[in-house]
C-alpha cells in the first residue's frame, strides 16, 4: 500500500468553517505537520494524541519535506495551511517535492479545499467579487517586484476588482505604498476598499474606505485588501460590485 500526504485548508480560523473533509482528514491522521501558527487554528483535541511537527515563518521547504518523509515510513499525515492549500499555501510545494524527489508514483496526494481568505473578506464586506477580480500577493519573496508591478498595472487596466494578499509585514512596509501609487493611477480615489483584518478570529477588523483613504499603516500580514472596479459601490455600508442583473433584468419592484 502506497503511502499517503493528505494537504489541507484549515478555512480562515474558525472552528465552524473548516470543511467536513478537512476535518475528517485530521481525524484520521496520525501526524500533523504545519506552520506553528496554522498548527495553533487546529482544535487541541485533535492534536493532542497526534505527532505534531511545526517550524517557523520561511521554513516551508523543511516541514513539507518533513511530512513527505513521514509519509514514506507509512505514517498517515496531514499537512495544514490557511484558507485554501491551494492558494498561497502548500499544496503546490509538496507536489514539487514529490515531483523532484521522484515520488509522484511511490506516494498518494491528497489535497482537500478550504475557504481561502479572499472569500472569508469578501463575505465580511458584502458583495465585491460579484464580477471579475484579481488576485495578487504582494510579497516578493519568491516573486520579483518587477513581476507583482507589471500584474498590479494590468489588473488595474482591465478593470479588474484587486484583491491583496500579503499585503505588508514588519519588514515589507515599501510595497503596499507602491502598490497603493499603482492602483490610483489607474483608478480614481474614490473607489471603494476594503480592509479586513484576521478574518473570523479574535481580534477580527472590517473596514470599508476609499483607495485614496486607506491608510497603509492600518495594515498587517492578518490582512486582506479587496479594491472595487469602476462599477463597485456601497450599499448599507457593505461593498457590491454589480453582476449586471439591473441592466438586463431590471430591480425596482422586484
Amino acid at each position: 500500500m502506497r503511502g499517503r500526504i493528505t494537504v489541507i485548508g484549515l478555512g480562515p480560523g474558525d472552528a465552524g468553517l473548516l470543511a467536513p473533509m478537512a476535518r475528517s482528514a485530521l481525524v484520521r491522521a496520525q501526524a500533523i505537520v504545519g506552520y506553528k501558527g496554522y498548527i495553533e487554528l487546529v482544535e487541541p483535541e485533535l492534536l493532542a494524541t497526534r505527532q505534531v511537527l511545526s517550524t517557523g515563518m520561511t521554513g516551508e521547504v523543511e516541514r513539507c519535506g518533513a511530512a513527505i518523509d513521514l509519509a514514506q515510513g507509512g505514517v498517515e499525515t496531514v499537512v495544514v495551511s490557511s484558507g485554501d492549500a491551494g492558494v498561497y499555501a502548500m499544496a503546490g510545494l509538496v507536489l514539487e517535492l514529490m515531483e523532484a524527489r521522484g515520488l509522484l508514483d511511490e506516494l498518494e496526494l491528497e489535497v482537500v479545499p478550504g475557504i481561502p481568505a479572499l472569500c472569508a473578506a469578501a463575505a465580511l464586506l458584502g458583495a465585491p467579487l460579484m464580477h471579475d477580480f484579481a488576485v495578487v500577493s504582494l510579497s516578493d519573496l519568491l516573486t520579483p517586484w518587477e513581476l507583482i508591478e507589471k500584474r498590479l498595472a494590468a489588473a488595474a487596466e482591465a478593470d479588474f476588482v484587486v484583491v491583496l494578499y500579503n499585503p505588508r509585514s514588519v519588514r515589507r512596509k515599501d510595497q503596499l505604498p507602491r502598490a497603493l501609487e499603482l492602483l490610483r493611477a489607474r483608478k480614481p480615489g474614490e473607489t471603494p476598499l476594503g480592509l479586513v483584518k484576521r478574518a473570523y478570529r479574535p481580534g477580527q477588523e472590517v473596514i470599508v474606505t476609499t483607495l485614496a483613504g486607506l491608510d497603509p499603516e492600518a495594515v498587517d500580514m492578518q490582512s486582506i485588501v479587496l479594491v472595487g472596479n469602476s462599477s463597485t459601490r456601497l450599499a448599507g455600508g457593505r461593498m457590491l460590485t454589480p453582476r449586471g442583473y439591473a441592466g438586463k433584468y431590471g430591480l425596482a419592484g422586484a
